[in-house]
């Protein structure tokens, strides 16, 4: 039998051990195109004319399965292509930025809201954001896989996702809330295994005694007991003594009117600071 060359060889073991180290997820979308990009326009149609209850798992066998919306990739929605817009112009900016990079930042409105902040107490890092405001774990995970990160080589990633599940958690439930931070995570980990990733628990919001702020605590509990950080690549990131006082309420100052949102001189000057020494420890290494 003749012998494939040496260098065929050492590719297809790569290329198998990139296929067996590949992300899988609970059930298989029954959209178009999976991953890629740019997307076919079989795919774009599927998104801008399909709201995003329509394209929730189960939903195709019509069956309701509310445990996997958060760890199944779907594409967000806010009506026609608007969200899909928002991720077309991150994609840009990711193609302008292929290469080393010390900070990536991914999440939703409070990721994409450091703004000038970041750059106020981070001058120095060459960092790209990702944050669209109302993402769920479902969607960040469809734009991971739909060239959302595609030619980036972060040294450190900073993950924040999860306060928008918890307007859905009456029908996932507290631990599939929870697992989709943990598959936002494998993704990401997948995708960069030589990067540190630092995951920052979801922020208080509203009051003790709000569904909305006991359902946030309770799926930070869950994530404890998920060990993300048994990966000695992950790195948790705990906020909430920080951000409230000793009766749990919300710290005055901290956030915006929404008691949701922070203020850039209050809120992420906080936040920059319990960040700063995981950061300078995972670029670091």
């Amino acid at each position: 039998m003749k012998r494939l060359p040496y260098n065929l060889v050492l590719f297809v073991a790569f290329w198998l051990t990139v296929a067996a180290a590949a992300i899988e997820y609970p059930c298989v979308s029954p959209e178009p195109q999976r991953t890629g990009w740019p997307l076919t326009a079989e795919e774009r149609a599927y998104i801008v004319e399909h709201p995003e209850y329509d394209r929730r798992p189960g939903r195709e066998a019509n069956k309701h399965l509310p445990q996997l919306w958060p760890v199944v990739p779907t594409a967000g929605y806010f009506g026609g292509d608007a969200w899909l817009k928002l991720h077309e112009a991150h994609v840009k900016t990711v193609q302008a930025h292929k290469g080393p990079l010390d900070v990536l930042l991914v999440g939703d409105s409070i990721t994409i809201q450091w703004a000038s902040a970041w750059t106020t107490h981070f001058p120095n890092l060459k960092a790209v954001n990702i944050g669209i405001g109302g993402d769920k774990t479902q969607n960040v995970l469809w734009r991971l896989d739909h060239g959302g990160v595609e030619g980036l080589q972060p040294r450190a990633i900073l993950l924040m996702i999860g306060n928008n599940n918890m307007f859905f958690t009456a029908e996932t439930g507290i631990e599939a809330a929870a697992k989709g931070v943990q598959m936002c995570v494998a993704n990401l980990c997948e995708k960069f295994p030589g990067a540190e990733v630092i995951v920052a628990k979801i922020l208080p919001a509203h009051a003790p005694g709000n569904r909305f702020y006991e359902d946030i605590k309770k799926t930070n509990a869950a994530l404890d007991g998920l060990k993300l950080d048994g990966n000695p690549k992950v790195h948790m990131l705990d906020l909430w003594g920080d951000f409230t006082t000793a009766d749990g309420a919300l710290k005055p100052g901290l956030f915006s009117s929404d008691n949701i949102h922070l203020t850039q001189e209050g809120g992420y000057r906080v936040y920059a600071a319990k960040l700063k020494p995981l950061l300078e420890r995972a670029l670091s290494k």
